[in-house]
């Protein structure tokens, strides 16, 4: 009788559930808490910055948004071109070319304005005397319409009216920063400004305008006054502005020339204000295309500094690899523990860069008095992009330490 055969041993392949390999890479992140730190401060550094460009970006296309709807969608400007031989027509504004323009439906203020030519360009005050520093200080005429549009918040004073400008007064007002380097503090001792050595009485100092900024840095005089003693308009030629209410400006800046002069209307050329969505996402697309190259930058910083770690620890733990082999890994499983740690690196610090960007983005907008907007989407997508960092950075390690064959390993 032939004895029964054996049957061979067959040596099942080693297997690491899903549960292991996490806390494998949970291990080997805890491990070197400080190293694993710094190694995620590229990703959390890239990651924020996409989180706070998007947001900051979105934040401040809503600002832009609400700030056009009351200032620059009111706003029409109006040029003198003097037509096809503007040599023969240096001022084409009609003297009542302000109550023309706010007899239009629509109209809150409008003023003609140009700046002065004079010979001299000195500028001091009186009875203080000061020269304002021996800088250039430009003069503005304008006509009492132009301040109104500008809306100027006084700091003392007032501004002149129709009746000023009409009888040529010599008044000027005159912007708080100019009125400090003039050395006038207070209008009680009634200071002069000498043009020319042409006096003018400052009768109000303005802080702010909202409209035509370059006023708070300009001595601003009757626009008759400076056509007495100046005449019309020589290099620069006039401008008008005209302030209206919402939705008004582009039926205004149409019917602008018609008003000012039936008879030569090519003498003007009206600038409606700009589409403000063309404006905006002209804005966003430009700051989208900066930061986020910043953020790809910082991105690939994170990524490099991720590889160069874990390569790093492929060395250094040779051994370990070269037992885990002897003990059944295959190598397949010492790839996944590897890529699964650098992964792990990218998504805690894609979290953490997600956390920093949402509060960079509202503590932005509680500094600025701006409604914070975020995408729901970016603070899910900031994550994954981390993970996703992680695990790229993590391949050429991880390929690596599976190409180390245990002998070798345990000979090291």
């Amino acid at each position: 009788m032939r004895p029964p055969r054996r049957r061979p041993r067959v040596v099942e392949p080693s297997r690491l559930p899903l549960r292991d390999l996490l806390a494998e890479a949970l291990a080997g992140v805890l491990q070197r808490p400080a190293r694993s730190a710094l190694t995620g401060l590229g990703t959390v550094l890239g990651v924020g910055a996409f989180v706070a460009v998007l947001g900051l970006t979105a934040t401040a296309s809503s600002q832009i948004d609400s700030r056009f709807s009351v200032l620059s969608a009111t706003e029409v400007s109006v040029e003198d071109t003097g037509g096809a031989r503007p040599e023969l027509v240096k001022l084409a504004f009609p003297a009542d070319a302000d109550a023309r323009i706010q007899r239009l439906n629509g109209v809150e203020a409008a003023g003609v304005y140009w700046p002065v030519s004079r010979a001299g360009g000195t500028v001091r005050a009186a009875p203080v005397g000061r020269q304002a520093g021996g800088e250039q200080v430009s003069v503005v005429a304008a006509s009492a319409g132009v301040l109104a549009a500008a809306e100027p918040h006084l700091l003392q004073g007032r501004t002149f009216d129709s009746w000023h400008d009409s009888t040529g007064r010599q008044v000027a007002v005159i912007g708080a920063a100019l009125a400090a380097r003039l050395g006038i503090t207070t209008l009680d001792t009634q200071p002069a400004v000498f043009l020319d050595d042409r006096p003018f009485t400052v009768i109000g100092i303005v802080d702010d305008v909202k409209r035509k900024a370059d006023l708070l840095l300009s001595v601003t005089v009757p626009r008759g006054a400076a056509a007495r003693l100046w005449g019309e308009p020589d290099r620069d030629r006039a401008k008008m502005i005209i302030s209206t209410r919402i939705g008004a400006a582009r039926q205004i800046a149409d019917e602008v020339p018609l008003a000012l002069d039936p008879t030569h209307p090519e003498y003007f050329k009206p600038v409606p204000p700009p589409d403000p969505r063309t404006l905006r996402s002209g804005v966003t697309s430009d700051l989208d295309q900066l930061f986020l190259l910043l953020a790809g930058i910082c991105l690939v910083i994170g990524a490099v500094g991720i590889a160069n770690t874990t390569l790093v620890a492929v060395l250094e733990r040779t051994g370990e690899i070269g037992l885990r082999r002897a003990l059944g890994a295959r190598g397949r499983h010492i790839t996944g523990q590897f890529l699964s740690e650098s992964a792990s690196l990218g998504l805690i610090g894609g979290l953490v860069g997600t956390s920093l960007g949402v509060l960079t983005v509202l503590g932005v907008a509680v500094a600025r008095d701006w409604t914070p907007v975020v995408d729901p989407v970016t603070v899910a997508a900031a994550p994954v992009i981390g993970l996703l960092t992680g695990l790229l950075a993590g391949v050429y390690p991880a390929w690596r330490a599976a190409r180390i064959q245990p002998a070798e390993a345990l000979r090291r």
